[in-house]
């Protein structure tokens, strides 16, 4: 067997990495020629050839060997089950979109003809997931939303990611009709006292799958526009927050911070996630990597999917 030459192999990655670009990127033709510093006449004879091959499934045809390498990596740093890695984008609505659509992928092929229930957090790149959500359930299988909402609308609302998850897999969902923050423990413990919201509370830990996003602290979060998470940034970043994941605000080492909002979340607790048989990280951008490898090194996931620039930055943090 003759092994391929370097030559032979850059080729092929300079072919994989183009396609996806293009295919799934959503990126022009001269977008990605200036990105992957080739003519535009190159990426236009790479694209032909693709669609002559019947190759236009980029992602599942053509491996992109440096992703494989570290999904590998991040596997063995974290004692992760499954990683993905998708090339990085410069444009953070398409990162988000090409992340989304591929943790729908990773959980596509463990929730087929099953009975199960699946839990969802919120964030706009969860939302894209359900692009990639083609798997048919049992009819008695169940989406619900791991944390409580926001007032207002928007495609970021866990209500609204678990409602597109639910009517894109044909079942049910249930909703943690609270807030996501109350404005005290006393206040939470009162909302529990509601046989149906602690239901729903109760349903989130006996979901067998997660999927999840986290958040980073910047103005650019949902979360820090929150009233009551303003009127304690201070004290949380004073206590060594660097972001969050089902609203509970973590310290890099992957401990939550000792503070009020932590014990006032409506949400699935943290020990239950790290229990969960699938439980998915789907998060991208370098303002999110603190957060992530927060997450990461907590063990609360054991799968994840992101880009390559926020994988080699996790890969040099100590795990």
């Amino acid at each position: 067997m003759v092994e391929p030459t370097f030559e032979e192999i850059e080729s092929d990655q300079v072919q994989a990495r183009a396609a996806w670009l293009y295919f799934i990127g959503g990126m022009t033709q001269k977008d990605v020629a200036e990105e992957l510093g080739i003519t535009r006449l190159r990426v236009n004879k790479i694209i032909a050839q693709v669609r002559a091959e019947g190759l236009v499934r980029i992602e599942l045809r053509l491996a992109l060997g440096s992703s494989a390498e570290l999904e590998q990596r991040l596997k063995q740093r974290f004692g992760l089950a499954g990683a993905v890695v998708v090339p990085a984008l410069s444009d953070p609505l398409a990162q988000q979109r090409t992340i989304g659509e591929a943790a729908g992928e990773l959980i596509n092929g463990m929730i087929g003809g099953r009975d199960i229930g699946i839990g969802i957090g919120w964030g706009r790149t969860l939302s894209f997931a359900t692009r990639r959500l083609t798997a048919r359930t049992s009819p008695r299988s169940w989406v619900v939303g791991l944390m409580g909402g926001v007032t207002r609308a928007s495609d970021t609302n866990t209500f609204e990611v678990a409602t597109a998850i639910a009517r894109s897999l044909g079942v049910e969902c249930h909703y943690l009709t609270a807030p996501i923050y109350c404005s005290s423990i006393e206040s939470r413990e009162a909302l529990l006292h509601n046989d149906e919201i602690a239901d729903v509370l109760a349903r989130t830990e006996i979901a067998d799958v997660a999927l999840i996003s986290c958040g980073d602290l910047s103005e650019r979060s949902p979360v820090t526009a929150l009233r009551v998470v303003k009127d304690h940034f201070d004290d949380i970043s004073r206590l060594g927050a660097v972001g969050e994941v089902l609203g509970c605000f973590l310290r890099a080492d992957g401990t939550p911070v000792p503070h009020f909002l932590n014990e006032a979340i409506m949400a699935m607790p943290l020990e239950a996630l790290r229990l969960k048989p699938v439980s998915v990280l789907a998060s991208g951008g370098i303002h999110k990597a603190a957060a992530m490898h927060a997450v990461l090194k907590g063990r609360y996931v054991n799968r994840l999917v992101t880009d390559e620039t926020v994988a080699r930055i996790l890969l040099e943090r100590p795990a």
